[in-house]
């Protein structure tokens, strides 16, 4: 919009300053002429009182010498009324006993006869100029013609500089314009440039972002408006946060009972096992409690050094799910989990992606169905693998979407959305393919690099991948111990 701005008063000024300029350099060009010729004419009448008295040579170079120079002037007085020394005189003129002619003669014969014959002054282009022809009437009441040259020089005088002059004139304007259109141009941008500027912050998270009021009523108005926007925006998560609050602390009546009840089935691994999950599962819903009333969005790693070590908590939840496997029939795996692996996301944050796609497996596979993880440490990156031998997702671009779980099974969808945060927290992605156990095989890949994450280009969240993974084959066995 500045540059436009610009280049339209760019272009207008111009237009304006061509209009008026050409013009008036013509006109001064015209005006100059008219004076030279003027001055000519002032100098020929001051010879023409002369001329009506006498014709004699002498006093007629007197009053040319007087009048202006004898370089400039020509008097021509025909042959007839010359005086008896004009007719004795063989060096003026043509050096013949004809007219009498004072000065030098630049103008032809033919032109000095016409003028003669005519009666009025005119003009002729000789080499260097101009010359002006001006018939004074005689006593004899024969015709005289003065003769005044006019050079280039003069017709031209001061042209050039008043030329110069109308060009900065008109420089002037254009730079001046400029300037000013780029001012009206910078009060219009600023604004849109702090208004888009404040709607990318409020995009990328910065609930504060605020935009000044300012600027042409338009973008005063488009300020007040996202001013507006961002305030209900804050007041609505405020809203979301409490109300996920409140519903996470209802479950604490149903978690009492719950854990009341654990209590009471007495010793045993089962019972252990139990009392130990519902302890989890208290610590959980404080978390999320905790989590929604805080103001400020949890990130996935606090800082540099922050993170978890993904070999531990991969062994400590599948210490956890191990159980149930065995109870079911299920064959399991662990892979890459015996050395530390740091990653930059919070340990309660994985555990709970590893519990979800866990939790997937043993609920919408059947019992006796084996499964593995697979932890690859790379230089920039993690990946998490979590792979099953059931019949796989028939469609997963829909299972990534946040919400479209079916009611039928029991699904929400949004165990794939928690493990997508959690990865592109860290600029990373989710894939879903096909395993080499010939079910699903979920990767999440963890970057190392503190990249931010990237932007979707598709309605669906994640991204699906339909090649099978190379692997390995290794059996399935369950490990004899896990630490």
């Amino acid at each position: 919009m500045r540059w436009a701005l610009v280049k339209v008063s760019l272009a207008v000024t111009a237009m304006v300053v061509v209009a008026f300029a050409v013009p008036l350099g013509l006109v001064i060009r015209e005006m100059a002429r008219d004076r030279a010729f003027s001055n000519a004419e002032r100098e020929a009448a001051a010879v023409a009182p002369a001329l009506s008295i006498t014709t004699d040579r002498e006093q007629l170079e007197r009053v040319v010498a007087s009048a202006g120079s004898d370089a400039g002037m020509a008097v021509h007085i025909p042959a007839s009324a010359s005086g008896s020394g004009a007719d004795t005189d063989t060096d003026a003129g043509t050096g013949t006993g004809g007219p009498t002619d004072i000065g030098r003669q630049r103008a032809t014969d033919e032109d000095i006869a016409a003028v003669r014959e005519m009666g009025r002054a005119s003009t002729t282009e000789v080499g260097g100029g101009s010359t002006l022809l001006q018939p004074v009437a005689l006593s004899s009441g024969e015709i005289a013609v003065v003769e005044v040259y006019v050079p280039e020089s003069e017709v031209t005088n001061g042209v050039g500089t008043a030329w110069a002059v109308l060009a900065a004139v008109g420089a002037a304007l254009i730079v001046g314009s400029v300037a000013v259109a780029d001012r009206l141009g910078v009060r219009m941008v600023q604004p849109a440039r702090r208004l888009v500027e404040g709607a990318h912050e409020l995009g990328e998270g910065k609930l504060g972002s605020r935009v000044p009021v300012e600027g042409p009523n338009e973008l005063r108005r488009a300020a007040v408006a996202f001013n507006s926007m961002a305030d209900q925006v804050v007041q609505l998560l405020a809203n979301e946060r409490e109300l996920a609050a409140d519903l996470s602390h209802r479950l604490r009546t149903p978690l009492t009972v719950l854990r009341l009840n654990a209590a009471s089935l007495g010793d045993g691994p089962a019972a252990e096992q139990t009392r130990a999950a519902v302890e989890q599962l208290e610590r959980e819903v404080d978390t999320i409690i905790r989590t929604a009333r805080d103001a400020k969005p949890q990130t996935a790693a606090a800082g540099p050094g922050a993170g978890c070590d993904a070999a531990e908590v991969v062994r400590e939840r599948m210490g956890f799910w191990s159980a149930l496997a065995e109870d079911e029939g299920r064959k399991w795996r662990v892979a890459g989990a015996d050395r530390p692996v740091r990653i930059p996301v919070a340990r309660t944050d994985l555990a709970a992606s590893l519990d979800a796609l866990l939790g997937n497996v043993f609920r919408h596979t059947a019992e006796g169905t084996a499964f593995a993880v697979d932890l690859h440490n790379g230089e920039d990156a993690v990946i998490v693998l979590v792979s099953d031998a059931g019949p796989g997702i028939p469609d997963p671009e829909a299972a990534m979407a946040r919400g479209r779980g079916s009611g039928t099974d029991g699904s929400t969808g949004l165990g794939l959305d928690i493990v997508r945060r959690l990865a592109e927290s860290t600029g990373g992605d989710v894939r879903i393919g096909s395993s080499v156990l010939g079910g699903t095989e979920v990767r999440i890949w963890i970057q190392l690099d503190g990249r931010t994450a990237p932007v979707r280009q598709r309605g669906h969240r994640g991204a699906v991948r339909r090649r099978r993974h190379p692997r390995t084959g290794s059996t399935f066995n369950r490990p004899r111990s896990l630490p």
